[in-house]
């Protein structure tokens, strides 16, 4: 076989090999692109979260695209954030659905990916799409009876009519007594008057603050149920309009009522991690506040640090969750086989002693409701 044989397919390969080198210069380009990802920041273990992609192209030659979002793998999306087609021109692609939030953290959602290609599919390229998001995932909530824990306790707060403590210098009404009412309540000088028994009815004045320590030398069972737990005072506390800050090993937030503070404080709900065997100080909490704090072992340095934030606070709790879960709402009794730890059944032997220091104490076992604490 002789040159001049061979010269045609030599100039087809050579026509075929230019016409490759064409299609993959012309095409090496991204088209011009504009992603934006749409969904809410924030949301609670448990919620569905709607989410909308929006991606726009204009691509000067037919091109095949293909858009990827993955979402952070404790993310679930309703359907697989894909999509993709032969475009020409200006051409805009929206993708809608939903997320299901399925554990408590604070996750980047990095950017997406574009792939092109032209329009027969034989030379592919990417490039990452720059759209960092940060979701914040809370720790799920649920229902409590309006709880004992959060009854308020200072005369400097706002008035109510239902919650808190009885205000001794405001008076909002008189009715008749019923079997129960202290007689310190007894309005005399009305009852000498009318004849019948009248007793006083005062304003209730709410507390300044809460403020909620999580112990986390507890166990990985115990983290997740404590911080459900807290994250559902914190709710209660939001509807009372209270002033809220979380501490724990890392510091704590900062006390307010407003909702960039009350993220803060969910926030730190959604990133507590255990650290078993160090127990953090406990921060001193805001003058006049109703502290909480909630621990699995309940060990002897933290039981000095709320005796002495007694000091501070208006009041002190102690809430021990020795097997390091409770019954929440709607969960079955589960049968118990492990005695409480030393340290907590020492705690129960000092309960009556540290109230008189102004401490309560409340032990959840794990076969108990959390209602119990309502």
């Amino acid at each position: 076989m002789t040159l001049l044989t061979l010269l045609p397919s030599l100039l087809y390969a050579a026509l075929l090999a230019l016409l490759l080198w064409a299609v993959w210069r012309l095409w090496q380009r991204p088209p011009a692109v504009t992603f934006t990802r749409t969904l809410p920041a924030q949301g609670f273990a448990g919620d569905i979260l709607p989410i909308e992609a929006r991606l726009s192209l204009k691509a000067r030659l037919p091109t095949r695209v293909v858009l990827e979002d993955p979402a952070p793998l404790t993310v679930v999306p309703a359907a697989q954030l894909r999509a993709g087609g032969l475009i020409w021109g200006d051409t805009t692609l929206t993708f809608t659905t939903t997320l299901t939030l399925n554990r408590r953290g604070v996750y980047a959602w990095s950017g997406a990916t574009l792939r092109w290609a032209d329009p027969f599919g034989l030379f592919w390229h990417s490039v990452p799409l720059d759209v960092p998001t940060t979701l914040e995932v809370y720790p799920g909530t649920h229902g409590l009876r309006l709880p004992n824990l959060l009854r308020p306790l200072l005369s400097e707060g706002a008035l109510a009519r239902t919650l808190g403590l009885d205000d001794p210098i405001s008076l909002r009404g008189a009715r008749p007594y019923v079997p129960g009412d202290p007689p310190g309540r007894i309005h005399w000088r009305l009852t000498a008057r009318t004849g019948e028994l009248t007793v006083r009815e005062l304003e209730r004045t709410a507390s300044s603050s809460l403020h909620l320590h999580l112990d986390t030398s507890g166990s990985e069972v115990y983290i997740e149920s404590v911080v459900r737990l807290a994250a559902s005072l914190v709710r209660e506390a939001l509807e009372l309009n209270l002033p809220v800050s979380v501490s724990d090993g890392a510091g704590a937030t900062p006390s307010g009522s407003t909702p960039e503070a009350l993220r803060l404080a969910l926030r730190r709900l959604a990133e507590v991690q255990a650290t078993p065997g160090q127990v953090a100080p406990l921060p001193e909490p805001r003058p006049g506040s109703n502290l909480i704090v909630l621990t699995q072992r309940a060990p002897a340095d933290l039981i000095q640090g709320t005796l002495r934030a007694r000091g501070r606070a208006s009041r002190v709790v102690i809430v021990a969750l020795p097997e390091g879960f409770y019954l929440e709402p709607g969960e079955n009794p589960r049968r118990q086989w492990t005695g409480l730890p030393d340290s907590v059944r020492e705690l129960e032997r000092k309960a009556g002693v540290l109230s008189g220091a102004g401490v309560l104490v409340y032990v959840l076992r794990g076969d108990m409701s959390v209602l119990r604490l309502g």
